[in-house]
């Protein structure tokens, strides 16, 4: 009886030597060590951009939006009636890339006239809107998302 016990430690043993460790997702290192935390109610007039599905603006151009130093800005961008999405405007692989040396004057994603993707204006990436996957360059990482929580009035951007 020792022995099958003793024969069914060992191959257990083995068996979780052979296997290889599970690798989980890598986080990206470029993620800004600051805290989002912005409440605005996307069906206002003020943000009329919001007002239906598949709109998107800056949350950083917005008077009364206070986006600390650290950040880029935010994109938030409204999926359906009751979802929405928010991302960082900063490059997730390369942020300081393309900046002055100082790391001051760096460029930011934007949207504009490549909707329904954004675009990192230093070295061309295109990244999805639906939900932050590179679609067209090269890069590790997808856009730096923030949770974006909707209560059907007031929508709760932070990390």
């Amino acid at each position: 009886m020792t022995t099958k016990i003793l024969t069914s430690f060992v191959l257990l043993s083995l068996m979780l030597l052979i296997t290889p460790a599970c690798k989980k997702g890598s986080v990206n290192p470029n993620i800004p060590r600051v805290v989002i935390n912005v409440t605005i109610d996307p069906n206002s007039t003020i943000y009329q951009e919001l007002n239906t599905p598949g709109g998107w603006l800056y949350l950083d151009e917005q008077p009364g939006i206070y986006i600390p130093y650290g950040s880029r800005g935010v994109i938030v961008y409204r999926l359906s009636m009751t979802e929405f999405k928010a991302y960082e405007r900063q490059s997730p692989d390369y942020p300081f890339q393309c900046c002055e040396e100082t790391k001051e004057n760096c460029p930011k994603l934007v949207v504009g006239g490549n909707y329904p993707f954004v675009k990192d204006t230093c070295n061309g990436n295109l990244y999805q809107l639906l939900d932050g996957s590179l679609f067209e360059g090269e890069g590790n990482y997808p856009l730096i998302e923030y949770n974006a929580m909707y209560d059907g009035a007031l929508l709760h951007v932070f990390n």
